[in-house]
């Protein structure tokens, strides 16, 4: 299927096209800080929170809601 461009369209860069077709789609975009695995002490802090969630009804729902994310089909 082939989808004509206007001009206005043209001037955009390649990244700024498909911002307008995301846009357009009804998605947006979401840019998010996240913790470095790479940062010193991240290790260490990781395993701290797995310890104090291990065995918990909360573990359980998180690990049960990553398993059915996994199964999900498109």
């Amino acid at each position: 299927m082939h989808q004509t461009v206007s001009a206005s369209e043209k001037s955009l860069s390649k990244f700024q096209r498909y911002r307008v077709k995301k846009s357009a789609q009804g998605m947006k975009l979401l840019r998010i800080w996240v913790p470095d695995p790479q940062a010193p002490g991240f290790r260490e802090e990781v395993q701290r929170q797995a310890a104090l969630l291990r065995g918990t009804p909360e573990e359980i729902e998180a690990l049960a809601f990553i398993e059915d994310a996994a199964d999900w089909e498109d």
